[in-house]
C-alpha cells in the first residue's frame, strides 16, 4: 500500500466551497480509479487555507501512471484546481510502523 500526501494551499475565504469540491472530486473521480483504497482530508486549524489530502493506492504507479495519465486527472484538477493558491506539494510514503 502506498500513501500519497498532498499539501494543498487554497485562496483565503474559499474554504467552504473547497470543502465541498475536494470531497466531490475524490468521491466522484479519484475513487473510481484503479488501485484506489481510500482517503482522508484534513483542514488546518492554525492555517485554515491549508489542507492535507491523504490517498491510499495499491501501487505507486496507480497514482503516478494510471491516474495522472488518465482523463480523470484533468477532471479532478478542473474541480479543485481553481481554488489552489499554489501547486500542491505531493509525496509518496510506505508504512514503516503503526499502532492498533
Amino acid at each position: 500500500m502506498i500513501l500519497e500526501i498532498a499539501d494543498i494551499r487554497i485562496h483565503p475565504g474559499k474554504q467552504d466551497a473547497f470543502d465541498a469540491a475536494i470531497v466531490r472530486g475524490v468521491e466522484q473521480v479519484i475513487a473510481k480509479c484503479q488501485g484506489f483504497h481510500g482517503y482522508k482530508v484534513n483542514r488546518g486549524i492554525e492555517s485554515p487555507e491549508r489542507y492535507i489530502l491523504e490517498i491510499f493506492w495499491e501501487t505507486l504507479e496507480n497514482h503516478t501512471v494510471d491516474f495522472r495519465g488518465s482523463p480523470a486527472f484533468q477532471e479532478w484538477r478542473g474541480i479543485v484546481g481553481p481554488y489552489f493558491a499554489a501547486p500542491p506539494t505531493v509525496e509518496h510514503f510506505t508504512l514503516l510502523a503503526r499502532s492498533h
